[in-house]
């Protein structure tokens, strides 16, 4: 029996890199509380991205609370169906209600075309998501919360790294949430952080990441416990020296997929219009559910996970009701597999996966 192939694993430096940054924990005994590891990953991390203002906070979902939050979103906020569920479930969450729109057939973003449709005088924001990491039509969206007097909070959680117009993708909006969750391309095990460029948001998120505390211990504002830890800062910063080398290795094989899949039949790709992309996730799209379920289950069979994201469109739960039918979202939902694509999935491997899911299409199921 081969061993178990998942549809990710996390990028882990060598051992000995992330212990001397134990060491630091260990002689300064800070642990938490904005310590020197979190302040040095924000440092690197806006260097890198070349954005002034970068405020790492214990998760993604914790990053796109704390923008809902200072932003004092009320009412509705418009947002895609086809995403992870905790984007639309933090906007319930924050007691406000998600409304969805439904998405571009080939981007798999929300689409712009039928977001005015959905405003009325409850609405507050626009939450679109930038799914596996292909940038949303940010200039169209921005020039349609400006016209109806919106916020904007993208959910980059897939995005970081990618850039678009030269510029980083995480400078659009009044927000930008993103995740560095184990299953990202950089990851601190768990965590997240909140981008901006508006100084004054900058603060409220800061403070309100610890409890509302300002930096002279005031009690500012209202505020939660969202601070990363030094253990997870210290992941982080380990992990950061091989950022772009994962990023090659991962975009190397997602482009062997490629080659491999795109001449088959009953199979289709996502556009994404730009010169970046980072290559974190594999998504394919099937002609049929039926097709889709038999290649899961024929991988199932040799021990290789793929993971159905996401399913199903999120404007069909039961919770979200009532919600309009939004066919797009739901076709493509059911038909989208993501195959296993991560740093050190070895080449064979996607050979083999490639060669079932070939067997499979070539009986015209």
């Amino acid at each position: 029996m081969s061993s178990k192939i998942y549809v990710t694993q996390p990028s882990l430096p060598p051992l000995d890199d992330y212990v001397e940054y134990l060491k630091i924990i260990w002689e300064t005994g800070v642990i938490t509380h904005n310590g020197p590891l979190v302040r040095k990953l924000e440092y690197e991390l806006s260097n890198y991205l070349n954005q002034k203002t970068i405020i790492c906070v214990s998760n993604g979902t914790c990053a796109l609370q704390l923008a809902i939050r200072a932003l004092d979103l009320r009412g509705e906020v418009i947002t895609t169906p086809f995403t992870y569920i905790a984007t639309a479930n933090i906007i319930a969450w924050e007691n406000c209600r998600p409304v969805f729109v439904d998405i571009d057939p080939q981007t798999w973003n929300i689409d712009p075309n039928k977001i005015e449709d959905k405003i009325t005088d409850q609405t507050s924001a626009i939450l679109p998501v930038h799914v596996f990491s292909a940038p949303c039509e940010v200039d169209r969206i921005q020039t349609i919360a400006s016209k109806n007097n919106l916020k904007v909070i993208y959910d980059a959680a897939h995005a970081f790294g990618v850039n678009l117009s030269g510029k980083s993708i995480l400078q659009f909006g009044d927000v930008s949430a993103v995740s560095f969750h184990a299953t990202k391309l950089f990851n601190t095990a768990e965590g997240g952080a909140c981008f901006t460029d508006d100084k004054i948001l900058e603060e409220r998120i800061r403070r309100m990441r610890f409890f509302g505390f300002d930096t002279m211990n005031n009690i500012l504002d209202n505020g939660m416990n969202a601070k990363m830890t030094e253990i997870s800062a210290g992941l982080g910063l380990a992990n950061f020296k091989f950022l772009d080398q994962v990023k090659q290795n991962r975009k190397m094989k997602y482009e062997l997929f490629l080659s491999f899949l795109k001449d088959l039949p009953f199979i289709n790709f996502q556009s994404y219009k730009t010169d970046e992309y980072n290559y974190s996730y594999m998504p394919v799209v099937f002609e049929r559910e039926q097709i889709l379920l038999k290649i899961q289950n024929k991988l199932k069979s040799k021990n290789i996970f793929a993971k159905r994201y996401f399913y199903p469109s999120l404007n069909k739960l039961s919770i979200f009701q009532p919600q309009d039918s939004l066919p797009v979202s739901e076709k493509i939902s059911r038909r989208i597999l993501c195959l296993p694509l991560y740093d050190t999935l070895p080449v064979t491997q996607i050979k083999r996966i490639c060669l079932y899911i070939a067997e499979v299409l070539k009986h015209k199921v």
